[in-house]
């Protein structure tokens, strides 16, 4: 009963627009009443607990290395590089916007950062070449959900410090998913791009491409410096992300020379700002997930489950398929805080690698934020290119080619588990 109360609260909030935070936390707030017996005090003990965790500190910091990156020519750098690799190609800016999106994940770790970022760059560059806004909304959109698995990743380090599994291990093991997800989106765009002949730059000489490499050869060394770092065993995955913002500080003002002492006041404070959103989250998100947890929620979907099938597979596309429904009305972030201590007993009971199972699980509901109502980074990219999201249906051919790739690693768990047992030998 109180997990029904729970759960058709929070449902009524969303629709009624209220921010997924608040509406996680009213619901929790009046779950806890109908318990009764529960003290009060148990929610600011639940907000802070959430919060209060050495590997979240990795969170602000891998945020204000996306904010220097803008404010230091990191990123337009790696779009230039990206633009002599790809730029002929099919499709020239469309593809350029993926593999940039490759190479900006492995330095800022948000998808949110990935999207503000090149959409701002590439979006109006797209739109000038004829590309429709809303296809240009969408490639950026698509591709920043690469940005959270490539390594480094904010996602990884939340379910990493929510769990037992290795945030290092989880570094590594979203290298291939993120690679194979960036190689499919390459492929929609070049057939959008053949279908509507959006046009491609022209081809470079090899001396352009080792020019453009040089430049950004400083962004491109910090991915190698903070998993070089974690694997080697010199760092942690939060000590990582103090290093790569003042790597990034420091090749801002002395190498690239493009940032000023007097923007660093705004830097650090749009990144404070930034971080504040997905703490909020997290925090609320503990409460309502320990109402869950309290009630033996697992427990019953352990039966539920058991009563549909005892095969793994079947079951583990079961949980896939409840993931992006989720995703389509929840914050990713917000469902993964509510549902992996959910789910954490299924993956015991039926024997999966937990290492395996938290990639299939951040993919799942990554998809979610490219996916309306909810989809953080379609208001993103369509505010950027000033369209409505209602016009972005290109959306669901990539979202398309994302679940296929989702299926691929669900089913052959060596594209997750190889890399890490590589390294681990």
């Amino acid at each position: 009963m109180t997990i029904l109360i729970l759960f058709a609260a929070f449902l009524v909030f969303l629709f009624l627009g209220m921010p997924v935070a608040f509406a996680m936390g009213i619901s929790s707030v009046i779950a806890l009443f109908v318990i009764g017996d529960v003290p009060k005090e148990i929610i600011p003990q639940k907000l802070f607990n959430s919060v209060n965790s050495f590997s979240l500190m990795a969170v602000p910091y891998f945020v204000l290395t996306g904010y220097i990156m803008n404010a230091s020519g990191i990123t337009r750098r790696l779009i230039d590089f990206a633009k002599t690799l790809v730029g002929h190609f099919t499709g020239g800016l469309a593809q350029v916007n993926v593999l940039t999106s490759i190479l900006f994940g492995g330095i800022s770790g948000s998808s949110s950062a990935d999207a503000a970022a090149l959409g701002a760059t590439l979006i109006p560059s797209m739109n000038k070449d004829g590309y429709h806004p809303s296809f240009s909304a969408t490639v950026t959109a698509a591709s920043s959900t690469i940005g959270s698995i490539i390594p480094p990743s904010i996602v990884m380090i939340i379910y990493g410090s929510m769990t037992d599994v290795s945030i290092g291990a989880l570094f590594i093991a979203g290298i291939i998913p993120g690679i194979m997800i960036g190689l499919s989106q390459m492929l929609l765009v070049h057939y959008y791009s053949k279908k509507r002949n959006y046009k491609s730059e022209n081809k470079v000489p090899f001396s352009e491409v080792v020019k453009k490499f040089k430049e950004a050869f400083w962004a491109l060394l910090a991915p190698i410096i903070i998993i070089g770092g974690i694997l080697a065993g010199i760092f942690t995955a939060t000590e990582a992300g103090v290093i790569s913002s003042v790597y990034a500080l420091v090749v801002g003002l002395f190498i690239y020379k493009e940032i000023r002492f007097m923007q660093i006041k705004k830097v650090f404070v749009d990144s404070i700002v930034m971080t504040a959103t997905p703490i909020i989250i997290l925090g609320m998100a503990s409460t309502f997930g320990w109402v869950i947890t309290r009630e033996k929620f697992s427990f019953l979907l352990i039966n539920l489950v058991q009563g549909i099938s005892d095969n793994a597979n079947i079951i583990l596309l079961i949980i896939i398929t409840m993931l992006l429904l989720i995703g389509l009305f929840v914050e990713s972030l917000a469902a993964m805080v509510i549902f992996v201590p959910v789910l954490s007993p299924l993956v015991v009971h039926f024997g999966w690698d937990p290492l395996h199972f938290a990639i299939i699980v951040i993919i799942a509901l990554l998809i979610g934020t490219v996916t309306p109502p909810v989809g953080i980074q379609l208001y993103i990219a369509a505010a950027i290119a000033k369209v409505s999201i209602l016009k972005m249906k290109e959306i669901w051919a990539f979202v398309f080619v994302m679940v296929i790739v989702l299926l691929l690693l669900a089913y052959i768990p060596q594209l997750v588990t190889f890399l890490p047992n590589l390294v681990n030998q």
